[in-house]
């Protein structure tokens, strides 16, 4: 399929089986939406139901798309449905029913007190530990670093929680496919696509941008123990130095969880340069594309806005409506 050029869709829910995560019963659906983001459980639903006759169980959403003789068969999310309330008209029933990601279970586990990962440790092998409590396929992709420091549970520490940490210790990612599939990997600044207004022109017209230097650092203060490392952005070609700004704007951080391998003041330039990144947001709505996801890079090439470059997304927003709507978060990189 040609995921610039317009489609029909249809949607339907599958009931999974946690043992094999494979399919078993259908269930129709009538609507819904699908929403994506950084953190916490990274991916969450709604979809209506005429009738929803199971109380907590692991279901997952497809797309069917048709353009003339192609098409296509997409899962949009996988999750745990909580019971849902029932909605009456005469005997009518429908059912609207919330599903929380694949990492719920890890968010509801808490870990043994005590428990810390100790350095030296592959940061993705001590992430795929803490992540089995949930039925979740995983893939790590590429050499994970080793962990510098040890990380200890603080009290209330979850499996997801400390997966966290150690994503950041290690600066990875974790994404979560639509068939449910939990994949660790590298942050990358390669795109995955272009979006422009000749190649792939699939953006509605109307697009927001927002610039929000208020509290971007300049300076970045890492405190590691007894050690003290800070990074200044004293450019004058950057927008946001002290040069070009005229003033300092801190920012610290004393709990601090080191790549392998990274000095203090490497780890310092490095947040610094990521606490830069938020400066420009870029929202709009598009048509559906299946591989872009949370985290991954697009390349913007709109020069009659000013707005080139290359964003990371930050959040989407899925409607299961005609031609599966995007509604997207991107900031510059």
């Amino acid at each position: 399929m040609d995921w610039r050029k317009g489609f029909s869709a249809s949607y339907y829910a599958m009931v999974v089986d946690p043992v094999t995560w494979k399919d078993t019963e259908r269930i129709d659906i009538t609507g819904g939406s699908i929403s994506h983001q950084e953190s916490d459980l990274r991916v969450s639903g709604d979809i209506d139901c005429v009738r929803f006759d199971y109380g907590e169980t692991w279901v997952r959403v497809y797309l069917d798309a048709f353009q003339g003789q192609d098409s296509a068969h997409v899962p949009l999310i996988t999750g745990l449905t909580c019971c849902p309330d029932d909605d009456f008209d005469g005997f009518y029933r429908t059912n609207a029913v919330e599903i929380y990601s694949v990492l719920k279970p890890c968010e509801d586990v808490l870990l043994p007190r005590g428990y810390y990962v100790p350095a030296g440790q592959v940061g993705a092998d001590a992430i795929e530990d803490l992540l089995k409590v949930s039925p979740a396929p995983i893939e790590i992709e590429g050499d994970s670093p080793r962990l510098q420091s040890n990380i200890v549970a603080e009290n209330g520490e979850n499996h997801l929680t400390m997966t966290e940490k150690i994503l950041l210790a290690i600066n990875w990612r974790m994404i979560l496919r639509g068939d449910g599939t939990i994949v660790l990997a590298p942050k990358s600044d390669e795109p995955v696509t272009s979006i422009d207004t000749v190649e792939n022109d699939i953006l509605e017209p109307k697009i927001k941008r927002t610039k929000d230097w208020y509290s971007c650092p300049n300076v970045f203060r890492a405190i590691i123990d007894s050690i003290t490392a800070i990074a200044r952005d004293d450019d004058p070609d950057s927008p946001y130095s002290t040069v070009s700004r005229g003033r300092e704007i801190w920012e610290e951080d004393d709990k601090c969880d080191l790549n392998d391998r990274e000095s203090p003041s490497e780890y310092a330039q490095r947040r610094l340069k990521e606490s830069q990144n938020v400066t420009e947001t870029i929202t709009y709505d598009r048509r559906f594309l299946p591989d872009a996801d949370v985290t991954d890079c697009v390349t913007l090439n709109l020069p009659g806005l000013g707005i080139t470059g290359k964003y990371r997304i930050r959040s989407q927003s899925i409607e299961l409506t005609h031609g599966a709507r995007t509604s997207e978060e991107v900031v510059k990189i």
